[in-house]
């Protein structure tokens, strides 16, 4: 029946559950008859859901299409905050089973159709009297379409037991509502052609049910002290990756840090030599880019960064900061043991980077990290990211460096590099941490 619609019938069904999600935001949806999980398969893109489950009799069909719904490379490798996690089950939705109570909604689209009439009455008791849902919305074939298809004789599918008229399907509704304490609103799918729709309604008559808030006795016909009932077989579980894992969490956060920290390495060595007094700040401006503000040509307002406060010497070189006392002359230093210095006017071994300067120039970091006495707690002991003693900066080595110095590795060792890694540095206190990220 769908080509005589655009887009597909079957489209605009989904598109209405899609719809009412977005608008209600239930945490808790279970597709009841889901077959092929295209209506999962789009469902799991809302984010409002938590757990998405599907129901159908035919389980070689699950198992068939079950893979569809794994989450895909960029889910680990982009993970969001929301979780979800999405299981399938064989099982008649004529049966009870306890794992299906509570939910925020339930669909069943073109499914009760497909039932016989006393099949229909089970539906009814199982769905609404113990599964108890805040909403169900219920799809089925509206009969009075049925002539304006060409050619069609009898049912729209050989496995129809029934379709009813528009007053049939609200007869039903209205009794389920009174039975069991929902209201209900009746629309549907799929227009009629101009001058028809009021003659024969739409082509898929729809049924939104609301329980009407907690009532005694809602749960009468199964108790809630009954034991529990697992009719259906599980056959499919996943749990999507979410950042509220904490090892997923520190897994990104560690990939920002290190990015950003080579990259404000790579901007600083790349710029230092045209910084009048070798030091600028890095940080996002209010329309999203990045700007570079050299100290040497401003004055103290201008010291007042797009990151909310003023920074001293942002990206500093192991050992010590760059400050304005270095002068125009600008000689690089860096300590290459506790006692010398060596001059290094191209390729420093090592530079810091301050946590509050990651902080205001990413707000990914700042944002996965929470606080930035949390991100230092994050950070600590994870081999990717080395800190400074104070565990207030991340250390970075020019790789190049390294590699140039490997052919003399003698020298290596008298220059008490190992040492450097473990140098303190002029930090920026807590006070102008909390400055620079307000």
């Amino acid at each position: 029946m769908d080509p005589l619609f655009s887009p597909p019938l079957h489209r605009q069904r989904h598109q209405f559950v899609i719809d009412f999600v977005k608008m209600n935001k239930p945490k808790k949806v279970v597709d009841l008859g889901c077959s092929e999980c295209r209506l999962l398969k789009n469902l799991k893109f809302c984010r409002e859901i938590e757990l998405l489950v599907g129901v159908d009799l035919n389980g070689a069909t699950i198992r068939k299409k079950m893979h569809g719904l794994a989450p895909i490379s960029t889910d680990y490798l982009q993970p969001g905050y929301d979780q979800l996690r999405i299981e399938l089950y064989q099982g008649s939705v004529t049966q009870k089973d306890t794992r299906l109570r509570g939910f925020d909604l339930v669909t069943s689209i073109e499914l009760i159709e497909h039932l016989h009439l006393a099949d229909v009455e089970l539906f009814s008791e199982v769905v609404f009297g113990y599964m108890t849902p805040a909403a169900v919305i219920v799809s089925t074939p509206n009969s009075e379409f049925n002539p304006l298809f060409p050619g069609l004789a009898g049912f729209r599918h050989s496995d129809h037991k029934f379709e009813w008229t528009r007053a049939e399907f609200q007869s039903w509704a209205l009794k389920v509502c009174l039975e069991y304490g929902y209201e209900v609103e009746f629309t549907g799918v799929g227009q009629a052609p101009p001058g028809e729709q009021e003659r024969v309604g739409f082509c898929s008559q729809i049924g939104v049910f609301h329980r009407l808030g907690e009532r005694d006795g809602c749960n009468r016909l199964f108790g809630d002290d009954a034991e529990d009932l697992l009719s259906y077989t599980l056959l499919y579980s996943i749990n999507y990756p979410s950042l509220q894992d904490n090892n997923i969490l520190r897994r990104v956060l560690v990939s920002e840090v290190v990015y950003w920290a080579e990259k404000l390495k790579r901007r600083w060595m790349e710029e230092k030599t045209g910084a009048r007094d070798g030091a600028f700040t890095l940080c996002h401006t209010e329309e999203g880019g990045e700007e570079r503000v050299s100290e040497g040509h401003m004055d103290m307002e201008e010291k007042q960064t797009a990151c909310g406060g003023e920074m001293k010497s942002p990206v500093q070189k192991c050992g010590r900061s760059l400050s304005e006392d270095e002068g125009e002359e600008y000689k690089e230093v860096f300590w290459t043991n506790g006692q010398e210095q060596q001059e290094s006017c191209t390729s420093p071994r090592c530079v810091s980077v301050p946590l509050a300067v990651l902080w205001s120039c990413c707000p990914k970091v700042s944002a996965l990290g929470g606080s930035l006495s949390n991100l230092r707690h994050l950070l600590m002991d994870d081999p990717e990211v080395k800190l400074s003693e104070d565990g207030s900066a991340v250390l970075v080595y020019n790789q190049e460096q390294d590699q140039e110095d490997e052919e003399d590795h003698s020298d290596l060792e008298d220059s008490g590099y190992a040492e450097a890694t473990q140098c303190s540095h002029s930090a920026v206190d807590e006070e102008e941490w909390e400055a620079v990220r307000s």
